[in-house]
């Protein structure tokens, strides 16, 4: 008898140990028992009924993260009907749950038995004749979701979906609600209400010292070694370090006030164009939002019509340098941003073209022109060369470089500086070509050099002469490349009919 009465308390005791480890249901099961019962399902096992009412918890729960994320993504700290509707659509549930309604919802309480109350919202009466004879309302929006920039880089931009600061306080100070006073706003001073957004980007001292320490290291022009290797170790240091990414609008200004205010002095231009190439080196960077301001000083080396002072030794020399580390960074920048900016290539484009056939323009521009359209493409599309520079070249001879020759030894260095960067944007594009078709063009050249073949044909030549005037057709036949010959005559299916 005693064994029998140690085996019984020890099920007891097991089976309470059981049922206290099992996790207790926050949603009641007679919910989804009426529900079953609803739909037809009289004879649900409590197992069956356990499992779903855990399910309806798990799902209710879900609900509630989602909806609370789209409260705090509006800062609010009561959640809404809306919050449930749109946590339901991204659940992709069908929001058939909620009221969206401007009124105050009236509920009332009714008893299906002992213990068992049940509430309803309750329906206003409403006069039907009069619900007959008024217009009929508008046809509600769906719900759904749309992308826009609410602030980039701090700045708020003007769009319909982003409201001024002073319409955002308005509607802040007006009174809501059914029963709220309509007069309260007016108190308030809301007619004259004066609102200044607290909108400045603070960066630590550490930031403020270390771009003070850049600029002076690369404004400083001392011929010491010393002076020589701090300039370089700051350039070094922008276009490596990784947190200095708060200080790229900052870089931006100082690159952009420089260029403008310096334009008689290369040496400060030289510098802001190695600033330039030292960020555009950091991949550490978000730049997309600054290509266009970026490529702005970029262009005015480039293309700029007065670049430096005479008065200094080699100034036509410098200028020229400048004006090719200019377009070397013009190609930087369409190729790593015309994915993300789709307008600043032909933006690009556009300006050096127009440069480039301006006869009022000093040859210096004509050249920065050339090779700004030379190196827009990037090392991978040299198509600007085949579409704009050849199809417009006799224009540009007869309009530019037969004056500029006639000038004899005053515009010698010009004429062939801007020769020069022609043949060289030509030869890019040949050997770009010969990459992709697998022609290469010194074997080429290597097994023609012993006969005559090397020699180009007088039909060749005069195809060239009319298609790109007498001076870059005789420089092109000087070369004895009968592959650029090709690709130069290949593109006059681009000529303006």
């Amino acid at each position: 008898m005693s064994a029998n009465r140690g085996a019984a308390g020890a099920a007891q005791d097991a089976a309470g140990k059981s049922a206290a480890n099992e996790p207790r249901l926050l949603w009641n099961p007679d919910n989804v028992k009426d529900v079953a019962e609803s739909v037809g399902i009289a004879a649900l096992g409590d197992e069956a009924l356990r499992t779903l009412s855990q399910d309806v918890e798990y799902r209710i729960g879900q609900v509630i993260i989602e909806a609370l994320r789209f409260m705090r993504a509006a800062k609010r700290t009561t959640m809404t009907v809306q919050d449930i509707s749109l946590a339901l659509k991204v659940l992709d549930v069908e929001p058939l749950y909620g009221y969206e309604s401007t009124r105050p919802l009236r509920y009332g309480e009714a008893s299906l038995g002992p213990g068992q109350p049940l509430f309803y919202i309750e329906d206003e009466e409403v006069d039907f004749e009069k619900m007959i004879n008024q217009p009929l309302p508008k046809v509600p929006r769906d719900t759904n979701f749309t992308a826009h920039w609410l602030a980039v880089e701090g700045v708020q931009p003007s769009i319909p979906q982003n409201p001024t600061s002073n319409e955002a306080q308005s509607q802040t100070l007006l009174a809501k609600g059914p029963g709220a006073n309509p007069t309260l706003g007016a108190m308030a001073g809301n007619e004259n209400t004066n609102f200044r957004p607290a909108v400045k980007h603070v960066i630590s001292k550490e930031l403020t010292l270390y771009f003070e320490k850049i600029q002076a290291a690369l404004l400083d022009d001392g011929s010491d070694g010393e002076v020589q290797h701090l300039r370089q170790a700051a350039l070094e240091s922008v276009g490596s370090d990784p947190g200095i990414h708060q200080l790229v609008p900052y870089f931006v200004n100082f690159i952009s006030h420089e260029v403008t205010q310096n334009l008689d002095d290369v040496f400060v231009l030289r510098q802001m164009m190695e600033l330039a190439d030292a960020l555009l080196r950091n991949d550490n960077l978000f730049l997309n939002p600054y290509a266009s301001p970026l490529c702005a000083p970029v262009l005015t080396c480039l293309m700029g019509r007065k670049l430096g002072s005479d008065s200094v030794p080699d100034a036509v020399k410098q200028q020229y340098h400048l004006r090719d580390m200019a377009a070397g960074l013009i190609g930087k920048i369409s190729e790593k941003f015309h994915t993300s900016n789709r307008m600043l290539r032909p933006k690009i484009v556009r300006s050096c073209l127009r440069s480039m056939l301006d006869l009022n323009g000093p040859p210096p521009v004509w050249y920065g022109a050339i090779k700004g359209l030379t190196a827009a493409g990037g090392p991978t599309n040299n198509e600007p060369v085949r579409q704009i520079i050849l199809p417009n070249l006799k224009d540009f001879e007869n309009g530019m470089l037969r004056p500029l020759r006639e000038k004899g030894e005053a515009g010698r260095i010009d004429y062939e500086a801007i020769v020069g960067a022609i043949i060289r944007g030509i030869r890019a594009l040949a050997e770009k070509d010969s990459m992709s078709t697998g022609w290469t063009t010194q074997a080429n050249n290597f097994s023609e050099m012993n006969g005559d073949s090397a020699r180009i044909s007088d039909r060749e030549v005069s195809e060239l002469r009319a298609f790109v005037g007498d001076i870059i057709a005789e420089r092109l036949a000087n070369l004895r490349d009968h592959k650029l010959v090709s690709t130069v005559l290949e593109a006059r299916q681009f000529m303006q009919r």
